[in-house]
């Protein structure tokens, strides 16, 4: 195939995948050739995306970044998921050692104490285990929506990562929490119970709360931090990037 590299080509790209509806635009990419890659986090959006994957029997690897410190409700999904589907989410873990590197730079909870620890840490349990997952990817698939939060609100289809060379695809851009809830209630896609908790968006369990009524989706996720735009570096962009300390190679 013709590589899918730059701006220029993710624009088009983009423009495309605006015309199409979910199943098409999933489609479309696992036709373009090149390893495409989903990483869910099993979140709602995200259970979405896999049911349509799964049902539509597309040539897209499905990936989870199981890192250790999940909610037991998260990782008995992964699972059911698998079972409802007959497909299978690779897992990729933090290693060992630099699990204990970090814990002993910082404590095992150090993610607690400042934003630098805390990067460190989605660093050695999520930015490396990405890293292998996206090995040799031409896209990456992710469940981002523009409604999640404001760091999110111009999310586009399809863009270029130049720091990973691949394509970034976001085909539920443009989609709002009640159509992910009535997507998932008209097709039976099993979806994490602390959902129906007051957990809108689920992440680590030392490193999510439930939201207050009128919160955004994502005020439960790293809560203690002021920055409302926080995120866990997996998807920045490049300018916001460089302002985040680069995760510890302890």
């Amino acid at each position: 195939m013709t590589a899918l590299t730059g701006n220029g080509t993710a624009q088009a790209l983009n423009d495309k995948l605006a015309s199409l509806d979910l199943a098409g635009r999933l489609a479309l990419v696992a036709e373009l050739g090149g390893r495409a890659v989903f990483t869910t986090s099993l979140g709602i959006e995200d259970q979405v995306i896999t049911a349509v994957v799964g049902t539509e029997r597309l040539a897209i690897d499905v990936v989870t970044l199981e890192t250790g410190r999940l909610f037991k409700e998260t990782v008995d999904l992964i699972d059911e998921t698998e079972g409802q589907y007959g497909i299978t989410i690779a897992r990729y873990v933090p290693a060992q050692d630099d699990i204990d590197a970090y814990a002993a730079k910082y404590g095992l909870n150090g993610f607690y104490e400042s934003v630098e620890a805390r990067h460190a840490c989605c660093g050695v349990r999520k930015l490396k285990p990405l890293a292998r997952a996206l090995e040799g990817a031409s896209f990456w698939i992710t469940g981002l929506r523009r409604g999640q939060s404001g760091n999110r609100a111009d999310t586009p289809f399809a863009e270029f990562d130049a720091d990973r060379n691949l394509i970034k695809i976001n085909p539920l851009a443009d989609w709002d929490i009640d159509r992910i809830k009535a997507y998932v209630a008209d097709n039976a896609v099993p979806v994490n119970p602390m959902h129906n908790r007051g957990y809108p968006s689920i992440g680590c369990e030392p490193c999510t709360r439930a939201i207050k009524p009128g919160e955004p989706e994502r005020a439960g996720r790293w809560w203690w931090e002021n920055d409302e735009k926080r995120e866990c570096g997996l998807h920045v962009h490049e300018a916001t990037a460089s302002t985040i300390p680069a995760p510890s190679a302890a």
